[in-house]
C-alpha cells in the first residue's frame, strides 16, 4: 500500500470530529458520576464512540461522491487517492472496533452504539438528500454522545447530562445548516433538499444564526441551576463570545469565504468542553 493511499484512508477519519465525540462521552461520564470514572471505562467509552463516529464519516465519503466532485474535489475518493471498495472495507473494520469496545462496557452501551451506527448509516444511505431531517438526525446523534457517557458509568438520566446533550445537538444543528449554505451549489446538483437549497443560502444562514443565539441564551443554565460552580462560567463565556462573533460574520453576505466561521464555532465548543473536563478533574 502506497504512502498516498495510507494518507488518503487516514483523511477519511477526519480525526478531530471523532475526537470531539469522544470528548463529549468523557465529559458526559464525568458529569453523570460527579467524579472521574475508572480509567478502563474512560478508554472504552472514548474509543467506542471515536470509532463509530469515524465509521459514519467514512461512509459519508462513500455515499457522497457526486456532490464531493463539486463541493470537495480534493477529498480522497474524487481525487483518486482511494477506491470506493477500500473505503467500504475500512468502514466495516472501524465499525467492528467501535462495537467491540462498547460490548466490553455493557449491553446497554452496545445497544446504544448499534443504534447510533444505524442512524448514521441510514443518513448516509438514504436520508441525506432529505437534508432537514438528516440535519436533525446527525444533531441528535451528536447529543447522544453525552447520554452515552452517562450509560458508560450506569447513570444516563442525570439532568445535567441531558442539558449538555441538548446544547451540543443545537450547536451541531446550527453548524449543519450553516455548512449546507456553503455547499448549496453542489447540493442542488445532487438534488439534496437542504434548507439552503429550499430557501436560499442567506435565509438558511439566518436560521443557523437563530440557533446559535439560542445556544448562547441557554448556555449559562448549568451555573444558574446550581449544577456547576460559578467558575465554570469562564469557558462558557469564552465559547459564547466566539459563537456571537462568528454568527455575526456568517450573516455578513459581503464576505466571500464564511466557511471558517463555522469551524470557529465548532472549535470554541470543543475547547470549552475540554476546559470543563480539566476543571472537573483538578478543582
Amino acid at each position: 500500500m502506497t504512502r498516498k493511499k495510507v494518507l488518503g484512508l487516514a483523511r477519511l477519519f477526519r480525526f478531530e470530529l471523532p475526537f470531539a465525540a469522544g470528548v463529549c462521552v468523557v465529559l458526559g461520564s464525568l458529569l453523570a458520576l460527579h467524579q472521574f470514572p475508572v480509567i478502563s471505562l474512560v478508554v472504552l467509552g472514548f474509543s467506542s464512540v471515536f470509532f463509530i463516529s469515524a465509521a459514519a464519516l467514512i461512509l459519508n465519503d462513500y455515499f457522497d461522491v457526486e456532490s464531493d466532485k463539486l463541493n470537495a474535489p480534493g477529498r480522497p475518493i474524487p481525487s483518486g487517492l482511494v477506491t470506493k471498495q477500500e473505503v467500504l472495507i475500512l468502514s466495516l473494520i472501524v465499525t467492528l472496533l467501535g462495537m467491540l469496545a462498547s460490548a466490553l462496557i455493557s449491553l446497554p452501551a452496545l445497544v446504544t452504539v448499534v443504534l447510533v451506527w444505524l442512524v448514521g448509516f441510514l443518513y448516509n444511505w438514504r436520508l441525506k438528500k432529505a437534508r432537514i431531517l438528516g440535519n436533525l438526525m446527525v444533531s441528535l446523534s451528536v447529543g447522544m454522545t453525552f447520554i452515552y457517557g452517562g450509560i458508560v458509568v450506569g447513570k444516563p438520566f442525570e439532568p445535567i447530562v441531558w442539558f449538555f446533550a441538548l446544547l451540543v445537538a443545537l450547536i451541531n444543528l446550527g453548524e449543519e445548516v450553516a455548512a449546507d449554505s456553503m455547499d448549496a451549489a453542489g447540493d442542488s446538483h445532487a438534488r439534496s433538499r437542504s434548507l439552503a437549497v429550499l430557501l436560499g443560502p442567506e435565509q438558511a444562514l439566518k436560521i443557523s444564526g437563530v440557533i446559535f443565539l439560542l445556544v448562547v441564551a441557554v448556555s449559562f443554565l448549568p451555573v444558574l441551576l446550581g449544577w456547576l460552580d460559578l467558575i465554570y462560567l469562564l469557558p462558557i463565556f469564552l465559547m459564547d463570545v466566539v459563537i456571537l462573533y462568528s454568527t455575526k460574520q456568517l450573516l455578513n453576505s459581503k464576505l466571500v469565504d464564511r466557511r471558517k466561521y463555522v469551524r470557529w464555532i465548532y472549535l470554541s465548543g470543543l475547547a470549552a468542553l475540554i476546559v470543563i473536563i480539566v476543571m472537573l478533574v483538578w478543582l
